[in-house]
């Protein structure tokens, strides 16, 4: 009787080490694959040219999706969204094939990118993007060519992603409410 009680609480020991860790791990990105949906736009992400997000919650099992790094953003301060945010990660343009194929592997932990906005390329729909380069080198190379100015993840201005309608108005916000576990 004695041994079954050590054993039960030897268990709930364990099972609540496990669960702590759990909790902590970042999970890896998924692969970008035909079944990748656009949250916004319900569109297969495949069918789109320039990088690509997703973001992982702990309420879901499967990524959400984003057709474009712009509207990754966009999600992460809009308040009706989920908050239990684990990751978010874009594509690394230093590494894409091209801006055609921005590559299915090659995603980036999207609070360590630097990002190339207010440049000459567009993203999906003719819209502005934040296009995420995994080195600063890479990013400034990126506006000798095609203009714009290279910002963080905190630098990224909330008009700029969620729009406004005074675009020169873009002010610096605070990413410290978008929490990741």
């Amino acid at each position: 009787m004695i041994s079954r009680i050590v054993c039960a609480f030897i268990a709930a020991v364990v099972l609540a080490g496990c669960n702590q860790d759990a909790g902590t791990t970042v999970p890896p990105p998924v692969a970008l694959n035909s079944d990748a949906m656009g949250v916004f736009c319900g569109m297969n992400l495949l069918e789109h040219p320039g990088p690509k997000g997703q973001i992982i919650t702990g309420s879901r099992i499967d990524p959400f999706w984003f057709t474009s790094v712009r509207d990754t953003v966009a999600f992460t301060l809009m308040p009706d969204q989920p908050r239990d945010i684990r990751a978010i990660y874009v594509s690394d343009m230093a590494k894409a094939p091209n801006w055609e194929d921005p590559g299915a592997t090659n995603w980036i932990d999207a609070r360590k990118a630097f990002y190339v906005i207010e440049s000459r390329r567009q993203g999906g729909m003719g819209a502005a993007e934040a296009i995420p380069f995994g080195n600063r080198a890479a990013a400034d190379g990126f506006v000798a060519t095609n203009g714009g100015r290279v910002v963080t993840f905190a630098e990224i201005p909330p008009t700029y992603v969620l729009g406004s309608d005074n675009v020169g108005d873009q002010s610096e916000r605070d990413h410290s409410d978008t929490k990741t576990n």
